[in-house]
């Protein structure tokens, strides 16, 4: 991580890890392709639903309709929903393809692949300090915090903003905050620091790591 708080966190590879195309702009699947769970290229849309239904924790019904989520949005990634379907996602071809906002997001990660950790404090700022269930306090971020940082984030981009962004969204701060939030109801946070290395350190925390399968 830099040294610097309010810098970019360089474009480099973590020890251990693989590389990871500027060009996959998810911090959900960049993660995966740096551990080793996926490939960085294509990857089977049945192997993408299956590691997200594993990292969501959830089971029966609420598990189907988490992998028919995620199925509907790899498929629509690259703009070619058919080949995604007999092919598989091209994980480093999403940039500028239907789910790109162009800078109407969070502005985390730039088009460079760097993490601009001034908006890892920005996005704190819409937080608030939660019980860990771990022990101790956090800052973190609810549903309906996340909420408010994404309009603020279409606000922030202003004319340039596009119709379709705000439903886009949903299938981003939300999804985080339901796979790798802490809680329950109303009180489910979405961790900052859990933000930050998945962002900087293209890592998971261990309680989401124990739900995917073992790698090697």
């Amino acid at each position: 991580m830099s040294d610097n708080p309010t810098g970019s966190a360089p474009r480099s590879t973590p020890a251990g890890q693989i590389p990871v195309s500027s060009n996959n702009p998810c911090p959900f699947l960049r993660a995966l392709v740096a551990n080793g769970y996926v490939g960085g290229h294509v990857v089977p849309l049945g192997t993408l639903t299956e590691d997200i239904g594993l990292a969501s924790g959830k089971t029966g019904v609420k598990l189907i309709g988490a992998k028919v989520a995620a199925y509907g949005i790899a498929m629509i990634a690259n703009g070619h929903p058919l080949r995604s379907m007999t092919s598989g996602a091209i994980l480093d071809e999403l940039r500028n393809r239907p789910l790109d906002k162009h800078g109407a997001g969070s502005r985390i990660l730039d088009v460079d692949g760097n993490v601009q950790l001034d908006q890892i404090d920005r996005f704190a700022t819409f937080g608030r300090d939660y019980a860990n269930p771990d022990g101790g306090t956090e800052r973190g971020l609810n549903a309906a915090e996340i909420k408010t940082f994404m309009a603020e984030n279409l606000k922030r981009d202003g004319d340039k903003a596009r119709w379709t962004y705000p439903i886009m969204m949903q299938g981003e701060w939300p999804i985080l905050l339901d796979i790798l939030g802490k809680g329950e109801g109303n009180a489910r946070y979405l961790s900052v620091a859990d933000v930050r290395t998945l962002f900087v350190d293209r890592r998971f925390p261990k309680r989401i790591t124990d739900r995917l399968p073992p790698l090697g």
